[in-house]
């Protein structure tokens, strides 16, 4: 039998007349998928690379822009001190608010789950609807409830002998009114996706463990908890990037973005976001602000972001192949 041995130019050819075949093959696929490429360059990657491109100058966003390289960098890291009391507050709204909040979901979620509540429609439509609202609405409708003199979290305290408590004046009661209030908005939206996770998993499973002799706690974390870490995973990611970009909120309970001193009383109240969009559309001329300023501001916040996400992942990685 007579064999055929190719040189390597010769190979080469072959190999760009099966790439060839292939493209003209897939020519119609290419034709479908590029109109979501197009739209991810103009919508994404282009506001991307011209958003670093950006924080590598000073520019206010009618005048020339001036190139200042890293010294926009340099000075978030070195002199403004502003921008790190921003990102402590941010870190402290996630910890005081975010962890509570999933914690208080996932109990939501089994209770509801369980064989013993009735009207579990109803519950799950309650729960989620402070989702739903506005947060514009919910931050002018908080402000009123923890207003000083007539606000109703006063008046129910002034029946047990507490003295009025100034909420959203104060920088000592800030922040907990912020975590307050991202809690009740939040715990809705978390308890129904974990909630969904619950009623994926396989009846079978529990049925068969019961038969095994397993009780209460040991189908539970054998069997509820290992099945539920990928949604638990994917809830406490999502809940890291909404956290540290928390916004609405903060803004509306100290004092909306008309206020002369963004985050209230000591900066109390203010957020990274809030101070990338005072420095941005509010302070946009000087050194410390601009639109170049608040890009490097984002682009700080986007690696923060980052990096609590991998932490966390590496993490529960690291937990389900110990187990």
């Amino acid at each position: 039998m007579a064999t055929t041995t190719f040189t390597v130019a010769e190979q080469k050819a072959q190999d760009r007349r099966t790439r060839r075949k292939e493209a003209k093959r897939n020519v119609w696929a290419y034709v479908f998928v590029a109109p979501f490429f197009f739209l991810y360059s103009v919508f994404g990657l282009f506001p991307l690379v011209y958003g670093m491109w950006l924080s590598l100058h000073q520019w206010d966003g009618i005048s020339k822009m001036k190139w200042v390289g890293l010294l926009n960098y340099v000075k978030l890291f070195t002199v403004d001190d502003v921008w790190w009391k921003a990102i402590y507050n941010t870190i402290w709204l996630f910890a005081g608010a975010t962890v509570p909040q999933l914690l208080f979901a996932l109990i939501l979620a089994f209770i509801i789950n369980s064989g013993y509540i009735r009207f579990k429609d109803f519950f799950r439509a309650a729960y989620f609807m402070p989702f739903v609202a506005s947060a514009v609405a919910v931050g002018i409708l908080f402000s009123s409830l923890f207003g000083l003199q007539y606000g109703m979290f006063n008046y129910f305290l002034s029946f047990l002998g507490i003295e009025k408590i100034d909420w959203l004046g104060s920088a000592l009661w800030l922040k907990p009114s912020i975590v307050m209030v991202t809690i009740w908005q939040w715990t809705g939206y978390s308890m129904i996706i974990f909630l969904a996770g619950l009623q994926s998993i396989n009846p079978e499973l529990y049925e068969a463990a019961r038969v095994d002799g397993a009780d209460t706690s040991d189908v539970f974390w054998k069997i509820t908890m290992p099945l539920m870490r990928p949604v638990i995973l994917f809830q406490v990611v999502t809940s890291i990037i909404g956290a540290m970009q928390n916004f609405d909120i903060p803004v509306m309970l100290a004092g909306g973005t008309q206020s002369s001193a963004p985050g209230g009383t000591d900066h109390a109240g203010l957020t990274a976001m809030m101070q990338l969009y005072w420095s941005a559309f509010k302070y946009n001329t000087g050194s410390k602000s601009g639109f170049g300023y608040a890009s490097a501001m984002s682009f700080i916040l986007f690696f923060m972001i980052v990096t609590f996400s991998y932490l966390y992942n590496r993490a529960n990685g690291r937990n389900l192949t110990e187990d």
